[in-house]
């Protein structure tokens, strides 16, 4: 199985910048994202980048995040700027993994990983 390990996660204040970092125990050809949940919501995509560097992001934080990766180190990025208490969630990596028939893709996900945006 793929192991997604997130880390950078913490306690900022508003206004503040903070910086997600996901590794992958394998190598990762599909999409790699990032989601969040903030208690008693769905989870939600913020931000996702294909293996060509295509990126998408949600309306909420297209402005303040940016997404990479690191195809040699299987690692993405989420570079979180101008942090709003409306960021607080657990945040959570995904990829999408080839399955062991090599026909399809199969997502993983990480444990999370929790941002506070808080004075």
């Amino acid at each position: 199985q793929v192991q997604l390990v997130e880390s950078g996660g913490g306690l900022v204040q508003p206004g503040g910048s903070l910086r997600l970092s996901c590794a992958a125990s394998g190598n990762i050809l599909g999409i790699m994202g990032w989601y969040r949940q903030a208690p008693g919501k769905e989870r939600e995509l913020v931000a996702s980048i294909t293996s060509g560097g295509t990126t998408n992001y949600a309306d909420s934080v297209k402005a303040r995040f940016s997404i990479s990766r690191d195809n040699a180190k299987n690692t993405v990025y989420l570079q979180m700027n101008s942090l709003e208490p409306e960021d607080t969630a657990v945040y959570y990596c995904n990829a999408d993994v080839l399955s062991p028939s090599g026909r399809r893709y199969v997502p993983y996900w990480g444990k999370g990983t929790l941002v506070t945006v808080s004075s």
